[in-house]
């Protein structure tokens, strides 16, 4: 499940497949409708009154603190609906998608700390503001601690007789990151690292360099994943640019992998990979972390361009002996026909001696 602002579901079959796999809420509210009807929502930060403009809501609390926050759930669609909220820890994917745990995993870190009401009930085109409160335990780690809460409608597909078939969840929410006060210790470790060289079977063009790599966010502090990578004359950073940094929350983990092309295989290639993850304050203030080098060689042995070498080598030397036994045998020629010029001049000669 990511987090926009709002989310129509269309209740048709296509649809919920494409649902079904985003979904994993604790029991939803029901609201039952006709194959044209459409469910739209959305969900915002909000104070008492209403939307305050935030995108996420943020807390740094002390063990043992409670705060009272609010959301803001807007029905979009044509009909009342009741919402089912929720609560759950959060959680980055691989492609940095903010996403909750599903309703058959426990949250047992900070979606564990919220307390809301279980549903709401919305009429059409209205809103309403949602209190929860956010207690922290005395006993919670110093630290980021990510959550969200969410809104969610059950849809139930009806097979062609009629019947109630399998139920598919929506839901839409907003992340809530707190950061339990105490000492910040952003960290993190590189590992797996590995490379390999695509060999281009022509040998007038480059091949490619891929490395990939794990990093673990060991700290307790979110991480923005960024660094660079320096090899066979050439630098890649990562993120590219235009891109956004992936998010690592405290144990989380992510792989990277970098593609080079246009690289030459020239024996051993050598480089460093340089990861320099940065860490914020809940107000923006950089936190120091220090970055992390790995030297890289990679073996890239240029077969296309030995084999030509090889093949022009021998034929070289197949022109080279060509001539060599081109001469030999002309130079034979030569001397057999010296040979028998001797020869005749020395018949010659006898004849006349004995005609005298």
């Amino acid at each position: 499940m990511t987090f926009p602002r709002s989310a129509p579901l269309a209740v048709c079959a296509a649809a919920l497949a494409a649902v079904l796999g985003a979904l994993g809420l604790p029991s939803a509210a029901h609201a039952d409708h006709a194959p044209s009807d459409a469910v739209s929502w959305s969900v915002s930060p909000a104070d008492e009154t209403g939307e305050d403009g935030r995108v996420s809501i943020q807390h740094e609390l002390d063990p043992g603190e409670s705060v009272e926050e609010h959301i803001i759930v807007r029905n979009l669609g044509a009909g009342d609906v009741v919402f089912s909220l929720s609560a759950a820890d959060g959680f980055y994917t691989a492609a940095g998608r903010f996403d909750m745990l599903p309703s058959d995993k426990e949250s047992t870190d900070s979606g564990s700390w919220i307390t809301i009401p279980e549903e709401v009930e919305i009429a059409a085109g209205g809103s309403a503001v949602v209190a929860f409160t956010i207690t922290v335990p005395d006993d919670a780690e110093p630290g980021d601690h990510a959550a969200g809460v969410a809104a969610s409608v059950l849809s139930v597909k009806k097979d062609e007789s009629g019947a109630a078939g399998v139920g598919v969840e929506s839901r839409v929410g907003v992340k809530v990151l707190t950061r339990v006060a105490g000492a910040l210790a952003p960290a993190f470790a590189v590992q797996n690292v590995q490379t390999g060289y695509r060999l281009n079977p022509n040998p007038f063009e480059a091949g490619g360099l891929t490395v990939s790599f794990d990093v673990q966010n060991t700290g307790n502090t979110r991480l923005d994943a960024v660094g660079t990578l320096d090899i066979a004359g050439q630098t890649v950073a990562f993120p590219a640019e235009g891109e956004h940094p992936q998010v690592l929350l405290p144990g989380e983990s992510r792989t990277f992998s970098l593609q080079l092309a246009e690289v030459w295989p020239l024996f051993l290639l050598g480089g460093d990979l340089k990861v320099a993850p940065t860490a914020a304050s809940l107000d923006g203030e950089k936190i120091a972390v220090e970055a992390s080098t790995t030297s890289l060689s990679v073996w890239a042995m240029p077969w296309p361009q030995l084999g030509l070498l090889v093949g022009a080598a021998l034929l070289v030397l197949a022109l080279l002996w060509n001539r060599i036994r081109s001469r030999r045998r002309v130079q034979a020629l030569i001397s057999e026909a010296v040979e028998r010029g001797r020869e005749e001049a020395l018949a010659g000669s006898t004849r006349e001696k004995v005609t005298g």
